[in-house]
């Protein structure tokens, strides 16, 4: 990535993103005295953020009834004001089922008040809860477009004082089109029944799609012998060097690459990344590679990162990020789809968050993100997908977010890897490593994770080091 984001939240613990994939979760029934007796589900709340920066209303939904709820037929509808601000946008931070099953849409009121003139209708893509079952945490978030202040104080559905679950009567939740517990503001109608049937939830080792064959291929495991390698620009490779952000300005530095032997790498050898400061601006080196073609586009994206925890030399602490991302120049039709690592955290996160993110527009920091907590030291395989209007990431072929609408990209990117400072905390010498194994891009085809590591396989036992069949956009 080539900017710096605002600060952005991380809230869930990597072990459980994979949890629900069935939706069995938590067998507890939760207090619902708003809603009505007989319903076939309640509703609890929990306001996660009372100030200015974003609106996080957090809610779990619990069958109540005797049968199974099909979660497609779930509709929950939170009342705010936008007050002065042009946009809100809506990102699920983190759900026990995970974000990939959840929907959030943001509507205007026909019959607007002065505390509730548009809401957020949050949906399921699909799956069921036994009798007596919760969804878990669904944690989510609104913010103005642009991180323009908030003001939730007026908003009919926000309780500053609900800071643990509970029921709540302002906040609607309906099954079937019918409203089972909380109250509209007046003279609003409930959601609508869904028009489609339920569709199941993705599994952590989903089935491939997209219909049929890559139209290209690119794989590359990085056998060069170094920065200077002619076949790293012959196979269509520039390391960066010089000018620019984000982190330390003007710090990109072809030395910071070596391609070493490494025996816990498949193939016995891998790209190394080290990013390296000793506290001062002249003083450090960051580290990016990138694709010089842009022509990226539809299809799956996979490369198999080693992420570390600590510095390999020097003391801890400093707020570094490890990536892997796609990318446009940024114009009218900018593009980003994002793994980012900060394993001391930064942007106002805690240690060991990973940010999935889909970018509409860097300049508005216009952008959906799931922040996954939980140390990621070691190697890791990490697929996105980009196809059929959805883009869905995947760590070690669990699914932990997707994103759909305007976040979908618009042109063909870059394919890059990069490590770099968001800030030098301390003074000291340490340096930072980042180690890539493989990269992987499949034109046109949603492939699974097992898929793509059975393709990667099929390289390396071919004696295959690169391969681009890709076309030129």
């Amino acid at each position: 990535m080539r900017h710096t984001p605002r600060p952005r939240r991380s809230l869930a613990a990597l072990t459980a993103t994979g949890v629900a994939g069935a939706f069995g979760l938590t067998a507890a029934v939760l207090s619902t005295s708003a809603h009505a007796a007989g319903a076939p589900a309640a509703l609890a709340y929990h306001v996660g953020s009372s100030g200015s920066d974003m609106v996080e209303p957090w809610f779990k939904v619990t069958n109540t009834g005797g049968s199974a709820l099909s979660l497609a037929t779930v509709k929950i509808r939170y009342y705010f004001t936008i007050d002065s601000a042009p946009s809100y946008q809506f990102t699920c931070e983190w759900a026990q089922i995970g974000c990939g099953n959840v929907t959030g849409t943001i509507g205007t009121l026909p019959s607007p008040s002065a505390t509730a003139d548009h809401y957020l209708e949050v949906g399921f893509t699909g799956g069921s809860l036994a009798p007596g079952a919760s969804t878990g945490d669904l944690q989510l978030r609104m913010n103005a477009a642009g991180w323009a202040p908030v003001k939730q104080s007026n908003d009919y559905s926000f309780n500053a004082s609900q800071t643990s679950y509970g029921s709540t009567g302002t906040i609607t939740l309906a099954v079937n089109g019918a409203i089972v517990s909380g109250t509209a503001p007046g003279g609003n109608p409930p959601p609508t029944s869904p028009s489609s049937s339920p569709s199941t939830s993705p599994s952590t080792s989903p089935s491939s799609g997209g219909g049929g064959s890559a139209s290209g291929t690119l794989f590359d495991d990085f056998s060069y012998s170094g920065p200077s390698d002619p076949n790293l620009a012959a196979h269509g490779w520039a390391i960066r060097t010089g000018a620019g952000g984000p982190g330390v300005q003007n710090s990109w530095a072809a030395d910071t690459f070596s391609f070493p032997s490494d025996s816990s790498a498949q193939g016995g050898h891998v790209m190394n990344l080290a990013a390296s400061t000793d506290g001062t601006t002249s003083g450090t080196k960051q580290a990016e590679i990138d694709t010089t073609q842009e022509k990226f586009f539809e299809g799956t994206y996979a490369a198999r990162v080693y992420f570390n925890d600590a510095p390999t030399t020097g003391t801890n602490g400093d707020h570094v990020n490890e990536t892997f991302y796609t990318i446009t120049p940024d114009n009218s039709l900018y593009s980003e789809d994002d793994f980012e690592y900060l394993p001391n955290g930064g942007w106002g996160g805690p240690a060991d968050s990973m940010y999935t993110t889909s970018w509409y527009s860097a300049d508005a920091m216009d952008r959906v993100t799931t922040d996954t907590m939980g140390s990621l030291q070691g190697w890791h395989t990490l697929v996105a997908t980009v196809y059929g209007g959805t883009v869905t990431y995947y760590i070690d072929g669990k699914q932990v977010f997707s994103s759909t609408g305007k976040y979908y990209p618009r042109e063909a990117m870059t394919i890059d890897f990069n490590e770099w400072f968001i800030d030098l905390p301390f003074t000291g010498a340490r340096t930072w490593n980042e180690k890539v194994n493989w990269v992987y891009y499949a034109k046109g085809v949603a492939q699974s994770p097992t898929d793509v590591q059975n393709a990667v396989n099929g390289f390396y036992q071919g004696g295959t080091h690169f391969k681009d069949t890709v076309p030129s956009s």
